[in-house]
């Protein structure tokens, strides 16, 4: 009987139904959590071209094959990267040279609609509340339980949910982190990234397809990160005969919806920018931008490190906890580890000891994303050749062996480091 009611109590809601959500839910169902994942889209986005690439580290991989019941299903959902190389073009003779190659990246490169869809399929469809957009969280005097109120966007209607934990995999933009730090603000890069998945399938031999794998050979196998000047762009190759590629253009912050760093774009402004990589990039690089349909605009912000990430009865992870920006593939990769790490602290603890596996949680995490999301923020720098807090611009042309070092992704803090 006790043992029943140790489990009923044992309940969490998470809110926001993305890569850190339906890991979350993973990492706590796994420890025997009721859960519940309230998400403000209306269905799952498995099988959509919602997104684009991302890559998964080592461990990422081994804690992603732990939750799911055929381990096998993620070899086939993504492409190793075993090479991450630093590469620079000339923009006026398009001449590229080799900065830095490492063979040993132990990458793997997905989309992030099958990834989303290989963890959701792994998951009890009933733990999910689609279409419910979340409103409001209170918590009990005695900060044993709290209440979650959300609308359902169908009809609504306003739902109340009670559990004993409340999980803000809420993103970048965390309406649940503004309710304990209203005054944080986003910090912008300066630059936003253009991003693209062409789908080549059934063109394998076409001349874009020929003369892209002839300009960045290792394509299906490669990391590339193309430095140009002041801008940089990255390539590589997904499953199911797709190539995923970022064009980073430094520009003045411009004006986004309050609740994403996504912009719709105008054909102008698409036009404008193929204007620009026709100036920066090869003609092959060019073409594949140019086929691409649907292109879209991200503004990259992150923020300085949170040092507290759990207030009582709510965490923070994923975006939510640490918003940085993608140059060190941290984002997924964060978010994952985040989710194993706060089961793992939960499991140890008990839901009797709720504020000692949260405050676990943040004594490990923080040290960990703090260090990655700066390092992040560096590697952007560099690479756009925006001004370092020495005062120093990157030059590939200049550029010296140490210089060159900081460019390789196993130089991020606690890259091979187990959680």
């Amino acid at each position: 009987m006790a043992e029943k009611q140790k489990k009923k109590k044992s309940k969490v809601i998470i809110v926001g139904g993305s890569i850190a959500g339906v890991s979350c839910a993973h990492a706590l169902t796994s420890i025997g959590w009721q859960v519940v994942v309230i998400e403000k889209t209306a269905a799952p986005p498995t099988g959509s071209p919602t997104g684009a690439g991302l890559g998964l580290d080592p461990l990422a991989q081994m804690l992603i094959t732990s939750w799911i019941a055929n381990p096998h299903l993620l070899q086939h959902a993504t492409l190793p990267l075993t090479i991450d190389r630093n590469q620079a073009t000339d923009s006026s003779t398009k001449v590229s040279w080799t900065l830095t190659r490492d063979e040993e990246c132990n990458f793997r490169a997905a989309h992030w609609a099958d990834l989303h869809g290989l963890l959701y399929n792994a998951l009890p469809p009933d733990i999910f509340l689609w279409g419910h957009q979340f409103i409001s969280f209170s918590i009990s005097e005695d900060k044993s339980y709290i209440k979650v109120k959300a609308k359902v966007l169908r009809n609504d209607k306003i739902v109340e949910i009670d559990g004993n934990l409340l999980v803000a995999a809420d993103g970048c933009l965390s309406l649940i982190r503004q309710n304990f730090l209203p005054d944080l603000k986003l910090r912008y890069s300066r630059y936003c990234a253009w991003r693209g998945v062409l789908d080549f399938s059934g063109r394998e031999d076409s001349e874009t397809i020929e003369g892209i794998r002839k300009a960045y050979p290792d394509l299906g196998k490669c990391l590339y990160f193309d430095l140009g000047s002041k801008t940089h762009c990255v390539l590589y190759e997904l499953p199911n005969k797709r190539l995923n590629w970022i064009f980073c253009v430094n520009q003045p912050e411009p004006e986004i919806k309050r609740n994403s760093v996504t912009m719709k774009v105008s054909e102008d402004m698409i036009d404008e920018m193929m204007k620009e990589a026709e100036k920066a990039w090869v003609p092959e690089l060019v073409k594949v931008m140019k086929e691409t349909k649907n292109p879209f605009l991200n503004a990259i912000y992150d923020c300085d490190p949170l040092r507290q990430i759990y207030w009582d009865n709510v965490v923070l992870i994923g975006d939510a906890a640490h918003p940085t920006t993608p140059h060190g593939l941290r984002s997924t990769n964060m978010s994952i580890l985040d989710a194993a790490v706060l089961g793992k602290c939960l499991e140890k603890w008990g839901v009797e000891n709720l504020h000692s596996a949260l405050g676990e949680y943040q004594s490990i995490r923080v040290p960990v994303t703090s260090k990655q999301v700066l390092h992040s923020r560096k590697l952007g720098r560099i690479k756009q050749g925006l001004h370092l807090p020495n005062g120093k611009q990157f030059d590939p042309k200049k550029a010296t062996s140490e210089d060159l070092k900081e460019l390789q992704q196993k130089n991020m803090p606690f890259f091979t480091s187990v959680y």
